[in-house]
């Protein structure tokens, strides 16, 4: 891990009131919900994702830098910037992050999804197909 991307988790944690108390490895920072519409499904210069992992990136990129958001869009505290979220993509393509029934789901439709942010860790899980 590169000391940028350890100084952005440490600020998370001591930004998050689980870092009051001193976070460890696999607590929960907080979560959130988001819609993976048809435009998560396009990145912003128009080609098409091929990856769940990309368009749950995509998504966050829409709400943070873009402002382009779906009605049942929540905002998040961790995917504000562009290692932020190029570093949740990574997070989301290890196993278990995701089933492959929710990949499919974000894949092939536009699920609403919970976003569970850990210190260490996503995981992602289908609230509406």
């Amino acid at each position: 891990m590169n000391m940028t991307k350890s100084l952005t988790i440490t600020g998370l944690l001591l930004a998050s009131p689980i870092g009051v108390g001193g976070a460890q490895a696999g607590d929960e920072l907080g979560s959130y919900v988001a819609r993976i519409s048809d435009r998560d499904h396009h990145a912003s210069d128009g080609y098409e994702l091929s990856s769940a992992a990309q368009m749950v990136r995509q998504d966050r990129a829409n709400w943070h830098k873009f402002h382009r958001r779906d009605a049942d869009d929540q905002g998040d505290d961790w995917f504000r910037s562009n290692d932020d979220r190029a570093y949740l993509e990574r997070m989301l393509k290890r196993g278990g992050a995701m089933s492959s029934s929710t990949r499919n789901a974000i894949v092939n439709g536009e699920p609403l999804i919970q976003v569970d942010v850990y210190s260490d860790s996503v995981h992602v899980s289908i609230l509406e197909d």
